[in-house]
């Protein structure tokens, strides 16, 4: 029944897991906020949120829903994938947003923040079409954050991150 649980979590989820980790290999460019700085002088995002790193994340994260599509006939999976991949890109910038408010450099962690940020706001803005069970959301909380740093030490064993978390 667990197991069972959480391949239904993840499979939930997926869409938003790739979306979260896409923006690194898909990153670069023109940043998001335009090196625009808020009101107490800091940038809004900074240089590391950039709009090519968020479209790339929105399109894996979406065509991942389109193989989920393909498997399953649920026609309704490519337009969660698509709000459950938009949320998660929201949550991270939504992160960075307040990093950058409490003076946190680029690249410093904020535990938690970093690791349920996104999947907060992917799961809120998947809320449309699909609500989790309170057992999947649970799940969801406890797993993220291991799948998460396990996730960040390899892009960073690859050398596409500079810090290991």
């Amino acid at each position: 029944m667990m197991l069972s649980l959480v391949g239904e979590a993840l499979w939930f989820i997926l869409p938003a897991y790739f979306a979260n980790a896409s923006p690194v290999i898909f990153g670069g460019g023109r940043p998001i906020d335009g090196g625009r700085k808020f009101r107490d002088g800091r940038p809004i995002f900074g240089p590391g949120k950039t709009v090519r790193g968020f479209l790339g994340g929105l399109s894996v994260g979406t065509i991942i829903g389109g193989f989920q599509t393909l498997t399953t006939n649920d026609l309704e999976l490519l337009p969660l994938a698509f709000l459950l991949s938009l949320g998660a890109l929201c949550g991270d910038l939504f992160g960075s947003f307040v990093k950058r408010r409490l003076g946190f450099e680029r690249g410093r962690p904020f535990p938690l923040l970093d690791q349920l940020g996104f999947l907060l706001f992917a799961v809120i803005f998947a809320l449309p079409l699909r609500v989790p069970s309170l057992s999947i959301f649970i799940i969801l909380l406890v797993i993220t954050p291991i799948i998460h740093l396990l996730a960040n030490c390899f892009a960073y064993s690859l050398g596409l991150k500079k810090e290991p978390y």
